[in-house]
């Protein structure tokens, strides 16, 4: 409301598709031209108009505003048509045109991600000329690749639009697609399946003139047709509904506010960390949790095989072998520094993973967390729980009465073999975390009387034949698997070298 005269004015902006059915006639010849003149310059385009509005005709769409507010069923529709109905015979007030400059290595960030094997898909609600400049620019489209548009100057119903991806399909592989707005909505509607399945052939894709809510609509269609695992990178408030359908939302902090960044997973301030993020983070993150969550399933097998054993040797009598501060220890004292302390191993060093970003795709195979694997450690916990229990029943047939403090002892030096063996790098960290076990556990053997006799466990008896318990459960597995490392390297190993 205008204070001097108590005018009542009503401003609103946006894009000139949809903006110039909303104008008036008068004066508004140039501005679709003007438009596109903005956009082949790589600017971004903003219209903005106004209306006069009288008192009694704002007093009626407040109510009807209020009314719509407060239904209980299609209120989102209801809403818009009141809107609608006050959107209409605006004045042209100005025609914007913003230089969107691109941060810095965004170039860089896109070309690791598509050696990586990563898909990029840009979701822009700029003009088709505009986002055309800025994939360019930005690296989305190389020298190699070609372009398609599918405009809605050209395809006005959905069959001309289904057509258009047919012949997209049959064409050349290396070409960009883009897609305007309305014909995007046109296949959101009718060919939602066909059109993710023919454009994930793409290299790239760039969708122009999308509304958030149709950015979201696009991430979760591919996640249902595709069931590949999506990442959303936004840095506005019209991002938010996209970062927030995708499997992993990434907000970039900046001149457009905080909303991105507060609703996403991930916060970071400029699009060159994206690379550091997935290529280096994501890798390791990844590589930790799958043998963290291996070792310890194997770490609490291999105790349960041992009293499986235990109880069937013994005619399957309800005794705990491991009874008191051993059971808890076992899981705490005596092995939760080492195992946890693979989650600081680095399997390359970080130059050699931005050199080499295609180490990236070997993750999307799955080989480091897979049935295959679990079952090799299922097979390893097996070996070595079985190993332990009847060589110290064999070799120790005279001190059965030490049976615990064998089999414990030849336990705990096995695990400890078998996280140094896990060991890719070795962090000061993890050293010290394998010498203060040893060093907690000889201490408890003095506290802990019960289970452990101090003279006989002093013997040289005791400690070359632990030795050759502890030799014969971790040696075969690690000959093993030092043997396929040298007949199958891995690809790491190649680089490692």
């Amino acid at each position: 409301r205008d204070s001097p005269d108590q005018r009542i004015l009503f401003f609103i902006k946006g894009a000139e598709s949809v903006m110039i059915p909303r104008l008036s006639h008068r004066g508004t010849s140039w501005l679709s031209e003007e438009c596109d003149n903005f956009a082949r310059t790589g600017l971004r385009t903003l219209v903005l108009a106004y209306r006069e509005i009288s008192s009694p005709e704002f007093d009626d769409f407040n109510k009807r505003f209020a009314e719509a507010r407060s239904a209980m069923t299609d209120r989102a529709a209801r809403v818009r048509q009141v809107v609608d109905s006050l959107e209409i015979n605006l004045d042209l007030l100005a025609l914007t045109g913003v230089e969107d400059k691109l941060q810095q290595d965004v170039q860089q960030t896109l070309e690791s991600l598509r050696h990586a094997g990563v898909r990029v898909w840009m979701l822009t609600g700029d003009k088709v000329e505009t986002a055309t400049c800025i994939a360019i620019s930005a690296g989305l489209k190389s020298r190699l690749h070609s372009l398609m548009t599918l405009s809605s100057s050209e395809l006005a119903t959905p069959q001309q639009a289904i057509q258009a991806l047919e012949r997209f399909a049959t064409g050349p592989t290396e070409t960009v697609l883009i897609v305007d707005g309305k014909v995007l909505a046109m296949l959101l509607h009718h060919h939602e399946a066909a059109f993710i399945e023919t454009a994930c052939l793409a290299p790239a894709v760039v969708c122009c003139r999308c509304s958030p809510t149709q950015k979201a609509d696009v991430v979760r269609l591919i996640k249902k047709y595709t069931g590949k695992r999506t990442c959303a990178i936004g840095d506005g408030g019209n991002d938010v509904s996209m970062i927030q359908a995708a499997d992993v939302g990434v907000g970039i902090v900046g001149k457009e506010g905080k909303q991105a960044s507060l609703a996403a997973d991930f916060s970071i301030t400029q699009f060159c960390y994206l690379r550091r993020l997935l290529l280096w983070h994501g890798r390791n993150s990844y590589q930790r949790s799958a043998k963290l969550a291996q070792f310890v399933i194997h770490r609490g097998l291999i105790i349960a095989i041992i009293q499986v054993l235990f109880s069937a040797i013994f005619f399957f009598i309800a005794l705990p072998i491991f009874q008191g501060m051993l059971s808890v220890g076992y899981s705490t004292f005596y092995t939760m520094a080492p195992v946890f302390a693979l989650v600081l191993d680095v399997e390359l060093p970080e130059s050699v993973i931005f050199m080499y970003p295609e180490l990236y795709q070997t993750l999307r195979n799955g080989r480091v967390m897979s049935i295959k694997t679990f079952f090799g450690w299922v097979w390893k916990s097996i070996y070595q729980g079985a190993v332990i229990m009847i060589l110290a029943i064999l070799l120790f047939e005279e001190e059965f009465m030490n049976i615990v403090a064998i089999t414990f002892t030849a336990l705990i030096l096995s695990e400890l073999l078998n996280v140094a063996s896990e060991v890719h790098t070795w962090h000061p960290l993890m050293i010290t975390a394998e010498i203060l076990t040893v060093i907690v556990y000889i201490f408890s053997m003095f506290i802990l009387r019960t289970y452990f006799d101090i003279f006989f466990i002093m013997t040289s008896t005791f400690l070359w034949k632990c030795a050759v318990i502890v030799a014969a459960s971790w040696g075969p597995p690690h000959v093993w698997q030092v043997v396929r490392r040298i007949v199958r390297p891995p690809q790491y190993t190649k680089l490692a070298d």
